[in-house]
């Protein structure tokens, strides 16, 4: 009967992915880099939720030297065909601005992991669907430079 209980009250493994994403490629060849922070500071994250269920998948997504302006980077497209393959339960940023810099890319690709039932994270920012309450998403995003700005 106690392991019945214990078995009650398991949380569902949730398979956790990291995406990492830096626009120059200075510093890339660095040791430690901006994405081994990054992935350094989610992967505590990751294990700070191990008690509801959160398990970092082997998988690395990590796009060097790539704006945020565009979709079109390699690790963010095999990050969203494993989510459409049903290998991902929850997506896990350091800011939600590594993911896209674009609010209507963002509403699309959470439109998309919402299709699919994925949870999005950003772990230094009040965002996060796995909770009732995600946020502000214009909140989280830093304008891009423009080039009239005086």
């Amino acid at each position: 009967m106690g392991a019945q209980i214990l078995n009650a009250v398991r949380p569902k493994t949730q398979r956790c992915a990291i995406y990492t994403r830096k626009s120059t490629e200075h510093n890339l060849d660095l040791e430690f880099n901006s994405l081994d922070a990054q992935r350094e500071a989610s992967e505590a994250y990751i294990k700070s939720q191990a008690h509801e269920g959160w398990r970092l998948i082997p998988d690395h997504y990590d796009d060097g030297g790539l704006s945020g302006a565009s979709l079109d980077r390699p690790a963010l497209q095999n990050l969203l065909t494993d989510v459409r393959a049903g290998k991902i339960t929850v997506v896990v940023v350091y800011k939600v601005d590594r993911l896209t810099r674009s609010l209507a890319d963002f509403a699309k690709l959470v439109e998309l992991f919402d299709q699919y039932g994925v949870s999005f994270v950003s772990i230094t920012q009040s965002f996060n669907t796995t909770s009732s309450w995600a946020g502000s998403p214009s909140m989280c995003f830093s304008p891009l430079p423009s080039s009239s700005a005086r």
